[in-house]
């Protein structure tokens, strides 16, 4: 019988003992020194004690008893040592009874307390032995080791969040101390669950270390971050989380650097140094990887279009070509360009100045002043830069100056030639998002059909399609774009023209990168590849290496396999880049909407849902769902007024309401 009895017993991690003053036959009926009373199975007893107590005694007696007795456990902890009991025993790998223990301990007589004090301590202190139905087994060796590393940690890691929790508590409260030994723990956590959330690797501390300081919500984090001026406000996540890297390493900037200064040479190219070249760009363009020339001869034109020759100055293999594999492309962002080569070679060394002297691969194209091209050339060149244009400046000079308004005249030319050759015209003004002098946002779409643009964008086109059949007849292997025929082609009629881009762009099959040549139904060419940014893309720059040794009689760089795996290597970092870059502009037109909700916003219905519409923001080009309200009917085309309910760039929320003004299928806005 049990009755009478200390019974030990575990409950929330810790051994308790209690009195029993009843046995119900495997129901045991406890008070605990607390004069607790407590039901438990007699299977959960860990320990039941030798000497009995009368139950009949007085309730304060028996309690006063049974404090006595744990008074007396407490004192004899102090007694053990368990690393020297453990050495002792440690090659014995069997359970070993609680009372052979304790008489290793305390010596041969031994009574309740000594084998109570020596289970407590065995149980609290886990690095020398393991509990196993009443039995304690030693670790061994190895055991002990990891254990007490894991100790290590963990002590380490509560000492972080203790003293991590009291400077970030500090530096809420505007004192911020830069050198605090913990300063780098915190951040590091917090920015771990600002980008990652739930799936952080650190959200359990992040998350302890967030309620320590007194946050509860782990998605202020972000907040945090900006107030303690660690992000600003638009720190760009999705950027960080990505593999792109931001910077170059010194030794790539110093290979950069010994390349930019280098003398191009000039015996084998054809100079080119005579005629009237010119670059057309954006004002604040640097990188400027292409160059115009138009030569009239009678009734005969000489268009001259000039890339610049990166194939010269970065040799395959080197460190400099690996990463820029690595990196596939120049990314551009607002506020932020990550180029694919150092500043030194693609705004300096390789980009084509005024003035200076610069190798190229030049495409010499001789027409007829009606548009048939009666013989080409690619060539390489040097040449020498000898006006630096913005688009801006070409509009404004075109009908002023001879050259540049034969130019238009000719490009319009060639690109009627391809619309009736099936080319598929749909473009659409560029969302560009500018600041002004105080750090403002404002958004603005730029025509991409000026002339200006309208000549380089036609003169680009013809490159690329000379390039690919040049490659193509010559059996040349290079990565061309095919495009397969669009699977409908959408009628215009009297529709917007922003609503038919949208719809007919649907249509279109994705373009096919593939070793052999294919027409590229979109622009209405037979052959199709990227040849005219070397200094941006790395496909360019791997047609430069094609097509320059074939000109100088030499084999080309790269055989199909090596272009197979170059493809298979840029393809998905492309394709993450543009994600990026899409997802950045949404972030910025969704913060402009934040700041200005009360703006009337121009929409087309673009799609009917069932309990919603999806609709195109016409002044941002951007697509977004708007609830069907009740009553509401309306179909693709028709031309609405809407206005911001919610927008919040971090959280990527972006909610519309309508607002009336329905014009079934109007054309205002953007016309083509």
């Amino acid at each position: 019988m049990t009755q009478g009895r200390i019974v030990e017993y575990i409950e929330e991690g810790k051994i308790v003992a209690a009195l029993c003053l009843q046995d119900k036959g495997g129901r045991l009926h406890l008070i605990t020194a607390n004069n607790r009373e407590v039901n438990l199975t007699s299977k959960r007893a860990l320990l039941v004690s030798a000497v009995s107590f009368d139950v009949s005694r007085p309730r304060e007696e028996l309690l006063e008893a049974l404090r006595a007795a744990e008074q007396k456990r407490n004192i004899l902890k102090k007694e053990i040592n368990t690393a020297e009991l453990w050495e002792l025993i440690k090659d014995e790998a069997m359970p070993l009874d609680n009372v052979y223990l304790a008489k290793l301990v305390f010596g041969e007589s031994v009574s309740d307390e000594h084998v109570s004090s020596l289970v407590r301590v065995l149980f609290e202190d886990r690095l020398y032995f393991k509990l196993k139905e009443s039995f304690f087994i030693p670790n061994t060796d190895e055991r002990v080791e990891l254990l007490k590393r894991q100790a290590e940690e963990e002590a380490l890691r509560e000492e972080r969040l203790s003293r991590g929790a009291l400077w970030l508590k500090k530096a809420l409260h505007g004192n911020l101390q830069e050198d605090s030994t913990y300063r780098n723990f915190v951040l590091g956590c917090l920015k771990d669950i600002a980008l990652y959330g739930r799936d952080a690797a650190s959200y359990e501390h992040a998350k302890e270390l967030l309620a320590r300081a007194g946050v509860t919500d782990t998605r202020e984090a972000r907040r945090i971050l900006v107030k303690l001026g660690t992000w600003n406000e638009d720190e760009h996540l999705e950027l960080i989380k990505s593999d792109i890297p931001v910077s170059f390493s010194e030794d790539l900037l110093e290979e950069a650097g010994v390349i930019a200064i280098r003398r191009p040479e000039t015996k084998s190219r054809e100079d080119l140094r005579d005629l009237p070249v010119m670059t057309i760009d954006g004002p604040f363009t640097r990188d400027y990887d292409d160059a115009l020339s138009l030569v009239q001869h009678g009734e005969t034109l000489e268009l001259w279009m000039h890339i610049a020759d990166v194939a010269a100055a970065i040799l395959p293999g080197t460190d400099l070509d690996k990463e820029a594999w690595h990196r596939a492309s120049t990314l551009y962002l607002p506020r932020q360009i990550i180029p694919m080569l150092p500043p030194e070679l693609s705004q300096e060394g390789l980009s084509l100045k005024a003035g200076l002297d610069r190798p190229a691969l030049s495409l010499k194209v001789v027409l007829t002043r009606d548009g048939e091209v009666l013989n080409s050339q690619f060539l390489p060149s040097i040449i020498r830069v000898s006006r630096q244009t913005t688009y801006e400046e070409v509009n404004a000079s075109l009908t002023k100056e001879a050259i540049l308004s034969e130019m238009h005249r000719i490009v319009s030319i060639l690109r009627e030639k391809r619309l009736a050759a099936g080319a598929i015209e749909l473009s659409l003004p560029e969302l560009v998002v500018k600041f002004d002098h105080k750090g403002n946002l404002n958004l603005e779409l730029i025509p991409q059909n000026s002339p200006s643009r309208f000549i380089v964008s036609e003169l680009m086109i013809l490159y690329n399609f000379m390039a690919a059949r040049f490659c193509r007849d010559n059996a040349i292997p290079v990565l061309y774009r095919n495009q397969p025929p669009p699977n409908e082609i959408v009628s215009r009629g009297e529709a917007d023209f922003i609503f038919y881009a949208f719809q007919q762009r649907r249509k279109l099959n994705p373009i096919q990168i593939s070793l052999s040549a294919g027409a590229h139904s979109g622009l209405g060419v037979d052959a199709y590849i990227h040849a005219t940014s070397p200094i941006r893309r790395y496909l360019d720059l791997v047609v430069q290496r094609q097509i320059i040794p074939f000109c100088e009689g030499c084999a080309p760089t790269y055989s199909e396999k090596d272009l197979d795996e170059i493809r298979t290597g840029i393809e998905p970092v492309v394709k993450e880049m543009e994600r990026i870059k899409r997802n950045r502009l949404r972030y910025w037109v969704t913060k402009f909407l934040s700041q200005n909700k009360e703006m009337p916003l121009k929409a087309i219905v673009l799609d009917e849902l069932k309990n919603k519409y999806r609709v195109i923001l016409k002044d941002f080009l951007l697509i977004s769902e708007m609830k069907r309200e009740n009553g509401m009917l309306l179909k693709p085309g028709d031309a609405i007024g809407v206005k911001v309910k919610k927008a919040d760039p971090w959280e990527e929320v972006l909610e519309i309401v309508y607002r009336g003004e329905r014009q079934t299928a109007s054309p205002y806005g953007y016309s083509q």
